[in-house]
């Protein structure tokens, strides 16, 4: 029952595999046919190449030396020999050796996963009789091993890993002692929530042009696998191995990155690990806003700064004639006089790597508050204009004051009594003396005046 639990989770995981189209995206493997290993040349064995990249593609070695076979993703082996094959974007497939000796152990050419069952038999040359046979886990003969050319073990566990012989009488027409050759076999733990990711620098993020290397890792006990490397909205295999480097990352290598983890039958995945490319900040420029309308002297003028591009978070400092006077995107004049004209700039920061440790600035173009008369800003001009005023209104005030002045003088001397004449001694004149003594009427004076006069 463990045996059967544990090949329907490998037709299960399988299975999956197929689903997910993944049955390319494996490094080169070769593939037996009868599934037995070490092959032997008298089953007239199959050997077929699959990996990815253009079907019919394929190349195949022997012995180090191209067989002349290009093409062809399948060949029958006629002689014994260490065979490779070669797929365009998964590269040469690990050896496989065709055996044809006298005595051979096989074990089956699939993943043994912990809890299934598995028999190893021992082979003669032609599939001639072989006797009293014995099993060996390197120099130690297996308990429980039954005179036959079978061997059986159930429940699989990591600790059966190792390498195995067996030896025993072969037959024909005269008998012989043989021994075959050790046969390594490894028992796997693959669950596959046993894969995950890492990312140096740490969290995925990595500023543009930076590198960054993402590793997967399998669970401990597991078994040697096949990698291969997917990033979302992207069917290109990026890479092959356990570790997916990465050199002088551009903006579009942000995304949602998986590791496939496979072991010729079964594929387990991880889950994803975002990346985010961090691009420095640039283009930063200043939106005047309401200073493209008239200003007046007490106005409130804002000013905004922005960057066309800049991973966040990105920071704002405001520069008046070169001296920091705010920080924010945004800027503030309250009130705006004379004090407030000159060149504004804005400096956008970031900072990106792993730690922050490269600072990124973008400086804006300079915005000048102009002081020149009609201007629609707030100028120097209407300051002086308010001086020149004033000046006019005191000198008037003076002017009126002295003209008030002179005016209500005039006036005073028209209102004052004449004064009286000087005496003179041709001008008549009546005087007392000359009424007292001589008797008078009240005519004789005006007849006196009048010759007088």
């Amino acid at each position: 029952m463990a045996g059967d639990s544990g090949m329907a989770g490998k037709v299960v995981l399988l299975l999956w595999a197929q689903t997910l189209g993944l049955a390319g995206a494996q490094t080169t493997q070769i593939l037996l046919e009868p599934p037995w290993r070490p092959p032997v040349l008298w089953d007239q064995v199959t050997l077929t190449c699959q990996g990815s990249g253009t079907a019919g593609a394929t190349t195949w070695y022997k012995d180090g030396q191209p067989l002349g076979q290009e093409g062809r993703d399948s060949i029958t082996v006629t002689k014994k020999g260490t065979y490779e094959c070669d797929r365009p974007g998964t590269g040469r497939s690990p050896p496989m050796r065709v055996l044809d000796d006298n005595l051979v152990l096989q074990v089956p050419a699939q993943v043994l996963l912990e809890g299934d069952t598995v028999t190893l038999r021992c082979r003669a040359w032609q599939n001639n009789t072989v006797t009293s046979v014995s099993f060996y886990r390197k120099e130690t003969k297996l308990e429980g091993s039954r005179d036959g050319t079978e061997l059986s073990l159930h429940p699989l566990q990591l600790s059966h890993s190792g390498s195995y012989s067996c030896e025993g009488r072969v037959s024909n027409v005269v008998s012989w002692w043989s021994v075959s050759e050790l046969v390594t076999m490894t028992v796997c733990r693959f669950p596959p929530s046993g894969v995950s990711l890492s990312a140096q620098p740490p969290g995925g993020q990595v500023a543009l042009g930076d590198s960054l290397v993402l590793s997967c890792e399998v669970a401990t006990g597991t078994c040697s696998l096949s990698f291969s490397w997917h990033r979302e909205g992207s069917g290109a295999l990026l890479g092959t191995g356990p570790r997916l480097e990465l050199q002088h990352v551009g903006d579009n290598d942000s995304g949602q990155y998986r590791c496939r983890v496979s072991d010729g039958d079964s594929v387990a995945e991880s889950d994803p690990l975002k990346v985010t490319v961090l691009v420095p900040v640039a283009n930063a420029t200043i939106t005047p806003g309401p200073l493209a309308h008239q200003v007046r002297p007490g106005d409130n003028v804002t000013l905004h700064c922005s960057v066309q591009v800049g991973s966040a978070p990105v920071t704002f400092t405001w520069l008046h004639n070169g001296q920091e006077v705010a920080r924010g995107p945004l800027l503030e004049l309250r009130d705006i006089d004379v004090g407030h004209s000159g060149t504004y700039q804005c400096v956008a920061t970031n900072q990106l790597g792993q730690d922050g440790h490269r600072v990124f600035r973008a400086l804006s173009p300079e915005l000048e508050l102009d002081v020149t008369p009609g201007s629609p800003w707030v100028t120097v001009a209407a300051g002086v204009g308010g001086a020149l005023l004033f000046l006019l209104l005191l000198v008037g005030v003076i002017v009126a004051w002295h003209w008030w002045h002179r005016l209500d003088a005039r006036k005073h001397q028209q209102r004052a009594p004449p004064e009286p004449l000087a005496p003179s001694l041709e001008d008549p004149q009546a005087t007392y003396m000359e009424l007292q003594w001589q008797p008078w009427e009240p005519r004789d004076i005006y007849d006196n005046l009048h010759q007088k006069l």
